[in-house]
């Protein structure tokens, strides 16, 4: 399956400079920030960071043999399982028709992105093993967690990891041999990008935090808790155990002294984020300044293009594997939330309105009308772009850089940040599609790539 994406002129406007950096009124002060200007080499190198790149303690770049079009730099999809696994091995070998150069990480990455990068360790919570809370295979759950410094010591941000869901055995058998439902199959560092950064230049307001990434296992988004475990199958659904021994974990390791906390999700993540919002609250102290932020998270039940409720029983499946709908969730909430989302939604209208085929007819307004739905708490931040992508938050050209996406002329890091340290409030939806030129929209190839 191969990804492109097109990114679109950035279109100025009142009170912005032409080199991409733009006034901000703060109480007190005013200042200027300047996003920076990323050096992509492809749309490779784009996907690299989307896919949630998983370099190792060094990683090999495949680049194809010169031919009459110029070459893209690196592409993981470009090379086969077995070509990139061997160009981890070996340097400067040839493998399947490509010339393999390994070097160190860090030095890669500064070279191939252009942006600083940092690449953090797995951590296996082995302690949650006897409380049951395990992964669809058994195996123990995991993080990466990145260390704050400074004054962001005492902030705490958890980021929860995308990856959708299984919701019958046959499914979910096939997910527990992949890094989605084992610990055992996840790489042994990613690398942090977008909010996850720990680069003032690249993430201004939550760079020195502590940061922590949840990988996913469970499929349920942390939800599940069926005690039974089939003993033909050998499949464990304890996503909500998961949870609960992640959060002991970290509380464990300084975060029940946190000051400032937000957790955060893509996807089936950034449903974690809507489903735990309110537990994720009672955490932390009375006086802790605690906040919840979804990234493509806010699923709405919508009839596909032959009026089936398609989606709506896909996720009654999921309950009965394992839940709800986060349109019928999001009103009870009662701390503070930021819905980051595209109003045409790419995973969404490609399997949810029509399956297989895009077509976001219709969506947009049905997915605004759901939204409106949820009130108009004084204490929600809302980022609604019309903009055809599916997580927002996780890559820095769209999270933080001189082309990001923009509403109300402030990028999406902009706008968490402002409504986080309640500098000021941001709730605003873009205008219908193609009238956003800050979009960074995903192009499919054929209808197989949903």
């Amino acid at each position: 399956m191969t990804r492109s994406w097109r990114t679109h002129a950035l279109d100025y406007t009142e009170g912005e400079k032409k080199d991409g950096s733009h006034k901000e009124t703060r109480p007190g002060v005013e200042t200027e920030r300047k996003p920076p200007t990323l050096r992509f080499a492809s749309a490779g190198a784009v996907e690299k960071a989307e896919l949630g790149w998983k370099p190792r303690s060094f990683f090999a770049a495949c680049l194809p043999e010169p031919s009459g079009r110029p070459a893209v730099l690196f592409s993981p999809r470009l090379a086969s399982t077995r070509s990139r696994r061997a160009c981890e091995t070996r340097s400067r070998r040839r493998i399947s028709g490509r010339l393999c150069f390994s070097c160190s990480a860090f030095v890669c990455a500064l070279a191939f992105l252009g942006v600083d990068g940092d690449f953090v360790d797995i951590t296996y919570v082995t302690s949650a093993v006897a409380k049951g809370a395990v992964c669809l295979d058994g195996s123990p759950p995991a993080y990466h967690l990145d260390r704050g410094f400074g004054s962001g010591v005492n902030s705490w941000l958890v980021h929860f990891e995308g990856g959708g869901w299984c919701s019958n055995v046959t499914t979910c058998l096939r997910r527990k041999r992949t890094r989605l439902g084992s610990s055992k199959e996840m790489a042994k560092q990613v690398a942090f990008s977008g909010i996850l950064s720990n680069t003032p230049d690249y993430n201004p307001d939550f760079y020195n935090w502590n940061k922590v990434k949840v990988r996913y296992c469970d499929g349920s988004s942390f939800t599940g808790d069926v005690k039974q475990v089939d003993p033909a199958t050998k499949l464990h659904y304890r996503g909500a155990r998961v949870w609960q021994a992640v959060m002991e974990d970290l509380l464990a390791k300084g975060m029940n002294k946190a000051d400032n906390a937000l957790i955060s999700g893509c996807s089936a993540g950034g449903l974690t984020s809507i489903l735990h919002c309110d537990r994720f609250h009672d955490l932390f102290p009375v006086d802790a300044k605690v906040k919840c932020l979804s990234d493509a998270g806010f699923f709405i039940n919508e009839k596909d293009v032959a009026g089936v409720e398609y989606i709506e029983a896909f996720f009654n499946d999921v309950v009965t594997t394992h839940c709800f709908f986060p349109q019928n969730e999001v009103k009870q909430i009662q701390t503070p939330l930021f819905i980051l989302n595209a109003a045409y939604d790419s995973w969404q209208v490609r399997n949810i309105l029509v399956p297989g085929f895009a077509d976001p007819h219709g969506f947009r307004d049905d997915f605004l009308k759901a939204l409106e739905e949820q009130g108009t708490s004084s204490t929600r931040g809302l980022f609604i772009n019309s903009c055809f992508v599916h997580c927002q938050s996780e890559m820095q050209e769209i999270w933080f850089a001189s082309g990001s996406p923009m509403l109300g002329n402030k990028t999406i890091a902009d706008a968490v940040g402002d409504w986080f340290y309640d500098r000021s409030s941001f709730q605003k939806i873009g205008c219908p599609y193609p009238c956003d030129s800050t979009c960074h929209n995903r192009i499919y190839q054929d209808s197989s790539e949903a």
